[in-house]
This record gives structure tokens, sequence and C-alpha cells, in this order.
């Protein structure tokens, strides 16, 4: 049968999983396969697995009460493979880059970041600081009939978008970057102008939170930043 993947950790680390479910319904037993210094945590797969709710909560279950007992390389939701000989033989192929892993994250944890401006917020700083977007918008509002200044008010307002976005993007980084370990940009989508996951060390964590507060508080009301963390380092596998 096929195996599910969910984690690899040191062989030596407690993988207490007692009254922990695995994906599937129902719930497929969790078991370890071991080759050398290291192990996978894994169970049957279920035929036909979705990213349902029930399924994607004992993915990440499996994560956290690995996480509390130690260091983990979390696999992302939904990997699976033919066999338990496969697992021994990636574990056994990677030895070296996961045992590098594990111990780049000891005692870490990730921390998730995205952040948005206020839509109207952001356009009144538009034309607050544009010269050239207040007089094509004050022109627009005097009534002129040409349908030119709407068109370059539209383009002109978002290339002032993406200037401003991309330079609150840096700012937020540059000003929690030195409470990480390391840093993984994503792409930001919708209306958030950053979207980023931090590898925080548990001695940090604090410093880094102070951080994070400093920065919301500076950026004021206009701004939704939201934080979620700590979490198991799927970003940094």
């Amino acid at each position: 049968m096929a195996v599910y993947v969910y984690s690899v950790v040191a062989a030596g680390h407690p993988q207490r999983l007692d009254g922990v479910d695995g994906v599937g319904d129902p719930p497929a037993a969790l078991r370890t396969v071991r080759n050398g210094k290291l192990s996978a945590i894994v169970s049957d797969a279920p035929e036909g697995l979705r990213p349902k709710r029930r399924d994607l909560a004992a993915h990440q279950t499996v994560q956290e009460r690995l996480m509390a007992d130690g260091t983990v390389l979390p696999l992302q939701f939904g990997f699976v493979t033919s066999d338990d000989d496969a697992v021994q033989a990636v574990l056994e192929e990677r030895a070296e880059l996961f045992t590098e892993r594990l111990q780049t994250l000891e005692g870490c944890a990730e921390y998730h970041l995205k952040a948005a401006q206020q839509e109207e917020a952001l356009l009144r700083e538009i034309l607050r600081e544009s010269e050239e977007a207040r007089r094509l918008n004050e022109e627009i509002r005097n009534g002129s009939h040409s349908p030119e200044l709407p068109l370059a008010l539209g383009e002109l307002v978002a290339q002032e978008v993406e200037v401003r976005n991309d330079r609150r993007a840096a700012g937020v980084v540059d000003a929690l970057r030195a409470f990480a370990r390391e840093e993984r940009l994503s792409q930001a989508t919708g209306d958030d102008f950053v979207n980023v996951s931090f590898l925080v060390d548990r001695d940090d964590e604090t410093r880094f939170l102070d951080a994070e507060r400093r920065l919301a508080e500076g950026l004021g009301g206009g701004f939704d930043l939201r934080l979620r963390g700590p979490l198991p380092p799927y970003s940094f596998v």
C-alpha cells in the first residue's frame, strides 16, 4: 500500500504520538520508518486523499506534537510515496541534507506575516503626496470630460501603489530580520503588500514579537498586519 509521509526527525527524537491519528477516514495509524540517524513519521495513505479539513488538521497535529518535543522537518500536506522501502531510500539518499536542516532548525519556529494597507488610506496618501495625482484628480472632479484623464490617473495610481508596496515590504522585512535566523518571501496576493516567513530562534521570540508590535504601531491604524506562529517550519525545509 502507498505510504503517506508527515515529517522527518532525528532517530533520537521522542516521537510521542500516542493518541494522535493520521489522515484518512477511518484515521490511519501512525508508525516510524527509520534509516540510520533519521526517522520518518508515516502512515498508510488513503485512496483519493484530498485536503479536507479533518485531514489537514490531522497532518498539522502530527507536526505540532513532534515539534513540542524537538526539531522536525515537516512535509507539506499530501506527500505520498510507494512503500516503506522508498521512504528508507530517501532517508539514506538525503541523510546529509536532512541532518543539516535539522541542525539549522533546532530550537526554532516559523512565524508567518502578511500585511495590507487599507485601500482608502493608500489612495488618500497618494493624493496627498503626489502632485501629479492630485492635479489629475482635481481636473476630473472639476468636470473635465477628457477621457484620457481617468486613464492617466489610474495608471499613475497603479505605479504609485507598486512603488509604495515594494518599499513597505522591504521595510517590514528589514525591521524584523535582525530577530530571525532566516526569511522566506512569497508572492503577496490580493491587497497584501508582503507575505513573508521568518525562522525565529526560541530565545529570540520575545524580541521578535516586540519588534512586530512596534512595527504595527509605527505603521498606524490604516494597516492590517496578520502574524501567525509559532508554526512548524514548513517554509524552511
